[in-house]
């Protein structure tokens, strides 16, 4: 059974500051994504770029597992998969993506807990060319999303409702051919240089996140990935 709903922007951005208050699907939740993402197409298309958070439901006394990954001309195969330092369901958190032309940082209240580096060499994996909009749904993936497959969605508990406020944008708009930027605070302050790194406090946030709430990081699966991708020897502290 596939089944599920969403929204998303009428507007395409390259680059910028994008956030949103979410409240997940609370209780028995298998098998439920709750997907927040930016995405080149409107639709699954093979050539797409894409960056995504994907908050994977789970049964009851279980803990939300948030899912972020990146996309590449149609590949990705770029996941990695946090723990949560809260209760997802309870009330309402921000989660946030900085996208510029020399990282992408994705944030959970302020919280940096991935940064995907552009090594700015020709064919690297870093989506910087494609305007994106920004989606967001809820859909049934109980093939994969709880323990691999193994828990399925519960459907004598439906409609399963996640709860979205306080959308927050400051992005460079497209209008083809050219973009127009228009930033309602600090010019572009999400492109200038002290956004192409993290700050020392967020150095400090993001160690505790490795340290702690870290579950799966594909740069460390060898056995997926004998060869690890280029972008796994780029630091995010740098």
């Amino acid at each position: 059974m596939n089944t599920g709903c969403g929204f998303q922007t009428k507007q395409r951005y390259r680059f910028g500051w994008f956030s949103m208050k979410l409240k997940l699907v609370g209780g028995d939740s298998a098998g439920v994504v709750t997907a927040y993402y930016m995405c080149s197409e409107n639709g699954a298309g093979p050539t797409r770029d894409e960056i995504d958070f994907e908050f994977l439901g789970n049964r009851t006394g279980q803990p939300y597992l948030v899912q972020t990954n990146v996309y590449k001309n149609g590949t990705g195969n770029r996941e990695m998969r946090h723990m949560l330092w809260f209760d997802p369901t309870e009330d309402y958190h921000t989660y946030s993506i900085l996208w510029n032309n020399h990282q992408l940082v994705f944030f959970v209240d302020r919280v940096p807990i991935r940064v995907f580096k552009n090594n700015e060499k020709p064919n690297n994996f870093f989506p910087n060319e494609k305007p994106m909009y920004l989606f967001s749904s809820v859909w049934n993936a109980d093939e994969w999303a709880t323990r691999g497959g193994l828990e399925k969605t519960n459907w004598k508990l439906a409609p399963f409702v996640s709860s979205y406020k306080d959308f927050s944008v400051d992005a460079c708009q497209w209008e083809d051919p050219y973009p127009k930027c228009v930033s309602t605070t600090t010019k572009n302050w999400w492109d200038q240089y002290g956004s192409w790194h993290l700050s020392g406090d967020q150095k400090m946030d993001y160690a505790w996140v490795q340290r702690n709430l870290v579950i799966y990081d594909y740069c460390n699966d060898s056995e997926r990935f004998p060869t690890l991708p280029e972008e796994c020897s780029l630091s995010p502290w740098e």
